[in-house]
């Protein structure tokens, strides 16, 4: 048995971080800790490109063209959604979800979810904290583990 992991070190892999500017109280913090994870594993700041986009359902769009220009080798996506009194946040969630699922299917290319879906900005704030428990650190650790693992299984030798 043959097993495939990442070694959590991402040197010379090219990374795009997709940000939604809505509730920038939340994803600003998001976004320092999408760096601060991306910095401690290995990724220059030369090799990291920042998309700011207004609010979170323009975040697929984005990462998806970010995607297909070849130069990325993962997509970190961070946004904020707070639920409200009306039925919006139920179809921005979904159709983020499922934008970023499409996305990362068609291209190829992984995408870190690092879109909070809270109750209230409380919940946020706690989600966007320091250190490894925030919620971009976490998305930026998983899409830069996906990039080094769809590099291993993309460079596998066939079986003859």
């Amino acid at each position: 048995m043959k097993t495939i992991q990442a070694s959590g070190r991402a040197a010379g892999r090219r990374v795009a971080v997709v940000v939604s500017k809505y509730n920038d109280f939340v994803t600003d913090r998001l976004q320092a800790g999408a760096l601060a994870a991306l910095s401690a594993a290995g990724v220059a700041s030369s090799d990291i490109t920042l998309v700011r986009v207004p609010g979170a359902f323009e975040i697929p769009l984005a990462a998806q063209h970010a995607a297909e220009t070849g130069r990325y080798d993962a997509v970190v996506c961070l946004g904020c959604l707070i639920r409200g009194e009306t039925p919006h946040f139920e179809y921005i969630s979904s159709a983020v979800s499922q934008g970023l699922a499409t996305a990362a299917a068609a291209t190829g290319v992984p995408m870190g979810f690092g879109v909070l879906t809270t109750n209230s900005a409380e919940e946020a704030v706690a989600r966007a904290g320091d250190g490894p428990g925030n919620k971009g650190h976490e998305a930026a650790m998983a899409a830069i583990e996906m990039a080094e693992i769809v590099a291993t299984l993309t460079q596998a030798t066939p079986r003859s």
